[in-house]
């Protein structure tokens, strides 16, 4: 099968789908799921359920469980509650990772919503993204599936790795693209892998398990590379974050590294500007930062990079079965890319 055929899946009359219209493709799967997110928490606890409650219902659109669904669909095109209750645990795990990382950056706020930290204490979020961990391995065991253990464990261990990796660079002016891909691979891109490969094992499809591993590392690869972008030219009230957000954490995010590769030789004045406020964090003058980084030519080359990815997570797709949810995965690539524009 080639990438034509893939293409042909999608009309080329029409425009770009909403996330609603792909999520309307599993409607009544994601429904299930979503209710199992809450359902699946039994903390005997109160402040474990409350503090639990409120950062699920703080989640965004669901999209790595979304892509379970699909991916289960797309082998077998009939309802597994299986596949329901792992794409469910996936979310629990993502949960936890925003968690622990709005500690991290001691975030008040995600998507205009107050942040577990910012309402309880640090103390308590930290916790309570242990336990959402820890209840997503306890519900796993239930699978009795070793193989699926292993990718969950495996990709755990990586996500984790990718959270120390970025904080070890924090602030470091001399991070490298290669630093910020290891990065991203781990405490991004590692969870799309996960969703992906996990409804193969479920369906006993593990012949696609490579395929499947190389759309969500490229996926997870251009989601994140377009998010970093996205902190530099985006629209902050959608974002939930004030454009800028990212540098002054000091956070190694592409457009900074390639605007201080390009500034280097081109503006050393600049340079020395974007240098220091990525060294120390501290932006009074933030705007004019903003500036330096897109007229550096570095948000150009961050598009351009995000969209190798995402045609790489297109051909991955190639090879899997041809139907409306192999069509569905390619059309949220092409939801993520259409916010460059």
């Amino acid at each position: 099968m080639t990438s034509t055929s893939l293409n042909n899946t999608v009309p080329a009359s029409q425009s770009t789908p909403s996330y609603a219209d792909i999520q309307s493709i599993v409607a009544n799967d994601f429904e299930v799921m979503d209710k199992q997110v809450f359902g699946s928490l039994n903390s005997k606890v109160q402040l474990v359920m409350s503090v639990s409650q409120h950062v699920i219902n703080a989640g965004g659109k669901r999209m790595r469980p979304l892509i379970t669904l699909l991916c289960a669909r797309m082998f077998d095109d009939n309802p597994s509650e299986k596949a329901m209750h792992l794409a469910a645990i996936t979310e629990m795990l993502h949960t936890a990772t925003l968690v622990h990382d709005d500690v991290i950056d001691e975030s008040g706020q995600r998507r205009g919503k107050p942040t577990a930290n910012a309402t309880w204490d640090n103390a308590t979020a930290v916790l309570v993204g242990d336990y959402l961990i820890a209840r997503a391995f306890n519900l796993l065991v239930g699978f009795q599936s070793l193989p699926l253990l292993q990718v969950f464990s495996d990709g755990t261990c990586d996500i984790a790795e990718g959270e120390v990796l970025q904080l070890q660079h924090q602030h470091n002016p001399a991070a490298t693209e290669e630093d910020y891909l290891r990065i991203i691979d781990g405490k991004t891109s590692r969870l799309f892998m996960m969703a992906t490969q996990g409804a193969a094992i479920l369906q006993d499809k593990t012949e696609y398990m490579t395929a499947l591993g190389d759309f969500g590392q490229h996926f997870g690869n251009a989601f994140q590379i377009i998010d970093d972008v996205l902190d530099y030219s985006g629209d902050s009230e959608v974002m939930g974050k004030n454009l800028g957000d990212d540098l002054a954490e000091g956070k190694p995010t592409l457009p900074t590294i390639k605007a201080l590769e390009l500034l280097k030789d081109s503006d050393t004045e600049g340079y020395e500007q974007l240098r220091i406020a990525v060294q120390t964090g501290k932006t009074p003058n933030a705007e004019q930062l903003i500036e330096l980084v897109r007229s550096s030519g570095s948000l150009a080359y961050c598009k351009q990079r995000a969209l190798e990815e995402t045609k790489l997570a297109q051909d991955a797709l190639s090879t899997l079965p041809n139907n409306r949810y192999r069509t569905g995965l390619y059309q949220l690539t092409e939801l993520a890319s259409a916010r460059l524009v």
